[in-house]
């Protein structure tokens, strides 16, 4: 490990620690789980949890999946903490890693603005909605269906299919008004790659529906936003990877604002977690081009199948 990294993990590892100690609040944070609370120490749960999202960032980033989607169905199955913390704080992972990547993307060109914003629009209404619902519905319920979401989740991700380039295909009139099109640099081609869009009005519809979903539960949005750009509206992979973080930069901010208000963001938990999860994003991005991602991929899809398994049975109060 380098010095630089050394150094990012000591300061994480210090910043977590005494803003643990300023913020504590052990009979709100264990508030779903009180027995646990008297076996363990406060600050163990606070410690495994940053290794948790330390391990977690690395895995999120060689799996091609957003932090937030493993977040909150694993945090919320086997660590003591209530649902709602959990959720307020997965927004805040998924929101920090998008807005981490977003700048970089759009100085390359990726990230597209006139695709992005009219999704982003929809989706950050939607997400509202769904961050009041879930938060006015009883935890055992929106366990159950967290539980099934992610369920689906993994199916879908079993079941992908990513284009690199899709062919072109007629735009259609929205995409035409919108003027929603766009050229990007193909790094390994060396070449200028022309894209367009079509089914623009089933893909808002789509994204209307995904923001709802991510702000009910707090996760990211990244394994549902890159399949409808780049199956559904033939947005190439690369420009649909990256504009798919501009989206769950500005869906997750409005989401954020709600658990923030409602009093559903802990900082005991928000850091620890989102101070992992940097780091190991940093150092997946080391092991990408190491590591074969399929196995990797694999993993991930195993421990989404555990942790809704596992979000099924404490919401049916097994």
């Amino acid at each position: 490990m380098s010095s630089a990294t050394r150094k990012i993990l000591v300061s994480c590892a210090a910043t977590s620690g005494a803003l643990a100690f300023l913020f504590i609040a052990p009979n709100i944070v264990y508030a779903a789980s009180p027995h646990v609370a008297e076996q363990t120490a406060w600050w163990v749960w606070m410690i495994l949890l940053f290794a948790f999202s330390f391990v977690l960032g690395i895995f999120s980033v060689l799996a091609g999946v957003g932090g937030g989607v493993l977040f909150v169905p694993i945090v919320s199955g086997f660590f003591p903490f209530h649902l709602d913390f959990i959720r307020g704080a997965g927004l805040l992972v998924a929101l920090s890693g998008a807005l981490s990547a977003g700048p970089p993307l759009m100085r390359k060109g990726l990230a597209d603005l006139k695709l992005g914003l009219p999704m982003a629009l929809v989706g950050s209404i939607s997400s509202i909605a769904g961050a009041l619902a879930g938060l006015a519905m009883p935890a055992n319920v929106v366990q159950l269906l967290l539980g099934i979401a992610i369920m689906f989740i993994a199916a879908l991700m079993i079941n992908s299919r990513a284009y690199g380039t899709p062919d072109l295909k007629e735009p259609d009139a929205l995409s035409k008004l919108l003027q929603i099109s766009g050229i990007y640099h193909e790094e390994s081609t060396k070449s200028d790659v022309p894209w367009q869009i079509h089914r623009t009005p089933l893909g808002l519809f789509f994204f209307m529906i995904i923001g709802f979903i991510g702000g009910m539960f707090g996760m990211g949005a990244g394994w549902a936003n890159v399949p409808v750009f780049n199956m559904l509206m033939g947005v190439p992979l690369k420009v649909a990877v990256a504009t798919s973080g501009l989206v769950l930069s500005i869906n997750g901010a409005a989401a954020a604002w709600v658990y923030i208000f409602k009093g559903a963001v802990v900082p005991l938990i928000a850091v620890p977690a989102i101070g992992g999860i940097m780091l190991g994003s940093k150092i997946g991005a080391k092991l990408l081009t190491k590591v074969n991602t399929r196995s990797v991929r694999l993993m991930v899809i195993i421990m989404l199948v555990v942790a809704g398994l596992r979000s099924l049975l404490k919401g049916l109060g097994i």
